[in-house]
C-alpha cells in the first residue's frame, strides 16, 4: 500500500498562495488517481481537486475551480495542489488520497480512494 505525506502548509495571509505537495512512498505514485479534500474545523470532509495517473485530466469542486490547481510530478512521486487568492473560508486541514482503481475521470467520494496522508493544516488570516 502506498504511503502519504503532505507538506506545504502553514499560516498565510489572505490574498496569498500557498503550494501543497503529496509525497508517495512505498509504490509508484503513477499508479494511482491522487485526489486532494478538506476539512474545516467542526464540518466533514469535502473533495477539492483530483488527477488522473498521467495527470492528462483533472477534477475540481465546483465552488473551488479557478483558485486551486492540481498538479502531479511522477518523476519525483509528488501530486501538487496550488492555492491562490486564499481566503479565510480556505483554512483547514488538507488531505491528499490515493485511489488504485483505473478511471477514466477520477471520482469525488472519501470512499473511492482508500490511501490517506495525515494532512497538513492551512491557516488563512484575515
Amino acid at each position: 500500500q502506498v504511503q502519504l505525506v503532505e507538506s506545504g502548509g502553514g499560516l498565510v495571509q489572505a490574498g496569498g498562495s500557498v503550494r501543497l505537495s503529496c509525497t508517495a512512498s512505498g509504490r509508484t505514485l503513477s499508479m494511482y488517481i491522487v485526489g486532494w479534500f478538506r476539512q474545516a474545523p467542526g464540518k466533514e470532509r469535502v473533495f477539492v481537486a483530483a488527477t488522473t495517473r498521467s495527470g492528462l485530466t483533472t477534477k475540481y469542486s465546483d465552488s473551488m475551480k479557478g483558485r486551486f490547481t492540481i498538479s502531479r510530478d511522477n518523476a519525483k512521486n509528488t501530486v501538487y495542489l496550488q492555492i491562490n487568492s486564499l481566503e479565510p473560508e480556505d483554512t483547514a486541514v488538507y488531505y491528499c488520497a490515493a485511489d488504485e482503481v483505473r478511471r477514466q475521470v477520477p471520482n469525488t467520494s472519501t470512499t473511492d480512494f482508500g490511501s490517506w496522508g495525515r494532512g497538513t493544516q492551512v491557516t488563512v488570516s484575515s
